[in-house]
């Protein structure tokens, strides 16, 4: 694991945690020689399954009334 000192940190802040994002390398960061913070990549989170299909389905007509005329219906 990569070790670095926290004033360094503080000035590549934005490189290191690029560079531990596509390495998947943990960085661990110290003061004065003793470990303070551990950076680690986040873990990817899953797809989620509500909304996926927004924007692929377009929709004609009217969804709520019937299919067929109520004419074409049968009395019971």
């Amino acid at each position: 694991m990569k070790q670095i000192a926290a004033g360094q940190f503080k000035a590549q802040c934005l490189a290191i945690m690029d560079q531990v994002s596509k390495s998947g390398e943990p960085v661990l960061v110290t003061k004065h020689g003793k470990p303070v913070v551990k950076l680690v990549p986040a873990e990817k989170q899953g797809d989620d399954i509500f909304g996926y299909m927004a924007g692929k389905v377009k929709i004609l007509g009217d969804i709520v009334g019937p299919i067929t005329p109520p004419e074409d219906w049968e009395n019971k």
